[in-house]
Formats: structure tokens, C-alpha cells, sequence
């Protein structure tokens, strides 16, 4: 197998560059310009085809390289609740998820278009919400900004505010699962180029 010249994370997410940089990956970020898909799919084949999707729109330009494309939504039954337009889409959102379990789902798309390695794999956690009230609500949205957030809530910020209980890994939550995704790279020896 040809091996990747660099490793490329195809996100513009802050968490997702935090996660991968604590776990000791050097890599280069690039945003992808996609039109990412709405929840007209299922939430598996939502953040599947929106992970591939970036990592593809990188790959097509560095195929040397290692791309890494990511999706998380939060999916409450068959309702997907993607990132929210709006402070009162959040709030929507908030009270929605009050009191009730919810699937948070990130899907991984690995490529390296030389090396004809294109692996997409999505991981889901369990998360229970608090019973909220309004005034919860309100503290919860004064604290933190949640309109880049699937589901309209960071897990990692204020979360004893909201969250009853969830499943690991807490990674998986925040938007990359860093565990998995380890494994994987390691199975391919990319541990051995690209982790310090």
C-alpha cells in the first residue's frame, strides 16, 4: 500500500482539531465548500454521506494525502436535529430533548485516494437529557453558544446543567471519536507517520 504524505483534516470544527491534536496526530486542517446533505436521509446515512462528502471534496485535490471527513447529528427517535438557525430553534430544541433519551451519532470517512483506502464508519452514544425548565433553558443558553452545535448543545460545556447520563465514548458526543478513530489509524500503521 502506497503510504499518505500528510494527514489532512477535512473540518473546520474547532472541537474536532482539539480532539485530534490532544491525542497526539500531526496533521494540516482544510475546510471542504460541500453543500452538506438535510435530514431527508436516515441519521446513519446523514452523517455518512455528509463525512464522505467532505473528505472527498480534500481528497479529490490531495490525493497523497490522508484526508479525514467527519458528521455528527443528534437524532431524538426519527427526528434529526441538526445544528440550529436560531436562538429559538435552539430553545426548540432544548425543550424537545427535555427529559428524554437521544442518539448522538458521528460518522468517520478515512481516504487516501493513492492508496485506495476508503473507509466510512459511523459510532452512536446514548445521551439522557435532564428534565429542563425554562429558566434551566435560559441559564444554559446564556452560558454557552450553541448555533454551531448539532441538537443545539455542547456536551462539554455546562453539560451538568442539562445532562442526566450518557454512554461513552464522551469523544463521540463532542464530535469526533477520537478511541475509534485511533484504532482504525493504527490498524493501517499511520500511527507510525503521522502521531508524535
Amino acid at each position: 500500500m502506497t503510504l499518505p504524505t500528510e494527514f489532512i483534516l477535512a473540518s473546520g470544527s474547532p472541537r474536532r482539531r482539539e480532539l485530534l491534536a490532544a491525542d497526539g496526530w500531526k496533521f494540516r486542517i482544510l475546510s471542504p465548500e460541500v453543500e452538506e446533505h438535510g435530514d431527508s436521509l436516515s441519521p446513519q446515512d446523514l452523517v455518512e454521506t455528509n463525512a464522505h462528502l467532505k473528505a472527498e471534496a480534500i481528497a479529490s485535490e490531495h490525493p497523497n494525502a490522508l484526508v479525514l471527513g467527519s458528521d455528527t447529528t443528534v437524532a431524538l427517535e426519527d427526528t434529526i436535529l441538526n445544528k440550529p438557525t436560531d436562538m429559538t430553534q435552539a430553545r426548540e430544541m432544548l425543550r424537545q430533548l427535555s427529559g428524554k433519551p437521544h442518539r448522538v451519532l458521528t460518522a468517520i470517512s478515512l481516504l487516501h485516494k493513492e492508496g485506495n483506502l476508503d473507509l466510512t464508519q459511523t459510532i452512536t452514544s446514548k445521551v439522557q437529557f435532564k428534565t429542563l425548565d425554562e429558566s434551566t433553558i435560559d441559564d444554559y443558553l446564556t452560558k454557552v453558544h450553541t448555533l454551531d452545535k448539532a441538537g443545539g448543545y455542547a456536551i462539554q460545556e455546562h453539560g451538568e446543567l442539562i445532562i442526566e447520563n450518557y454512554e461513552e465514548p464522551l469523544s463521540n458526543i463532542i464530535g469526533l471519536p477520537i478511541e475509534d478513530l485511533r484504532q482504525i489509524l493504527n490498524n493501517y500503521g499511520f500511527d507510525k507517520i503521522f502521531r508524535s
